[in-house]
């Protein structure tokens, strides 16, 4: 990975969804370790995602505007000309793809993988990475910036509250075991 201020990364609303997982990613964001990308059809299934995840009981309408206001200069305006000369082995991931081209992003962060093989991302020198991977190459890249960003996000995290090690084990517990290692070492800063 190159700096963060060089680094483009459209975040899939798979990745999104998901409290922790967001939370870790908009939190290297907001750190700087990378420019964050999205477009409205992936904040749309960010919310249905949400929305599944809680059964309904969380604001997603909130959660969106929140996201959008915290990070404006992440929207990709969503252009269906591009999607026409796409093919991707899930149909509907290819406006995630298109929109990665238009933003002309490095990196495409999704636990969905298998769904971006790397053939066609080739051709726009994108490739696909889980989040796991994402977050723990965003820890090597700076770890000072990226340990201190997660310390700030586990001390505004209220419901559930976290320590270090806690949080450590909720990652590790969510799959998110190769970030949850890099981690690990820097346990009594977080």
């Amino acid at each position: 990975m190159r700096r963060g201020d060089q680094f483009t990364a459209l975040v899939d609303a798979c990745v999104l969804g998901g409290a922790l997982r967001r939370n870790l990613i908009l939190s290297l964001a907001e750190a700087g370790l990378f420019r964050l990308r999205w477009s409205d059809a992936i904040l749309d299934e960010t919310e249905r995602t949400i929305a599944r995840i809680t059964e309904g009981k969380a604001d997603t309408a909130r959660q969106r505007a929140a996201m959008v206001a915290a990070f404006p200069e992440a929207m990709v305006l969503h252009d269906r000309t591009i999607e026409a000369h796409l093919a991707l082995p899930d149909p509907g991931d290819v406006h995630v793809l298109a929109a990665a081209i238009n933003a002309k992003v490095d990196v495409i962060v999704t636990d969905n993988v298998k769904d971006f093989p790397a053939d066609p991302l080739e051709a726009w020198e994108i490739e696909a990475v889980t989040a796991d991977a994402f977050i723990a190459d965003c820890l090597d890249l700076d770890s000072a910036a990226g340990v201190e960003a997660i310390r700030r996000m586990r001390e505004r995290l209220r419901h559930p509250q976290f320590d270090a090690d806690g949080l450590i084990r909720k990652m590790e517990g969510q799959g998110l075991v190769h970030a949850a290692a890099a981690l690990h070492r820097y346990r009594t800063f977080i």
